[in-house]
């Protein structure tokens, strides 16, 4: 992302974070996109991205790809639950797809002591103004999302 975009968000320089580029995209056998909520939608930085894939949807390159979402939001009434399904279209449209964690994750997800961000959709934070780290529980969460999207991954690509 480009560093005047990143100043206008507030957020930290993400030197050590590779871009890709959507001509890239049709290398991988699937996907866990992860981007920052705005008003209950991805970010339009995200979205730009997406746009840029009409080549892609054209050809249908990424047809059958598994593909999953992870968030941030800036509080609880942020779009936990709005970001992903809002999001979703993008991959229908390509499509991709949506392979969300549910209620894989167990006793994570009925957590009510630790402020937790995401939903069946997926893994999620709430970032606050941007200095709040996510929690273990979050991080838990996200690593079994990772590990959950890529198993399904694997079964659909017959590598099991």
């Amino acid at each position: 992302m480009a560093e005047a975009v990143l100043t206008k968000m507030s957020a930290p320089a993400k030197s050590d974070v590779p871009d890709i580029t959507p001509a890239e995209l049709p290398e991988a056998d699937g996907f866990v996109f992860g981007f920052p909520t705005r008003f209950g939608m991805m970010a339009a930085q995200f979205k730009a991205f997406f746009d840029a894939t009409g080549g892609l949807w054209r050809t249908q390159q990424l047809a059958g790809k598994p593909a999953g979402i992870f968030y941030s939001t800036g509080s609880q009434g942020g779009g936990q639950e709005t970001t992903p399904l809002t999001a979703i279209t993008q991959l229908v449209h390509h499509g991709m797809i949506f392979v969300p964690i549910g209620y894989t994750f167990g006793a994570g997800m009925f957590e009510m002591e630790t402020v937790k961000g995401g939903s069946p959709y997926g893994a999620g934070t709430y970032a606050g103004d941007g200095s709040r780290q996510p929690t273990e529980l979050e991080l838990a969460q996200a690593f079994h999302q990772g590990k959950y999207i890529a198993a399904i991954t694997k079964k659909l690509k017959g590598d099991v």
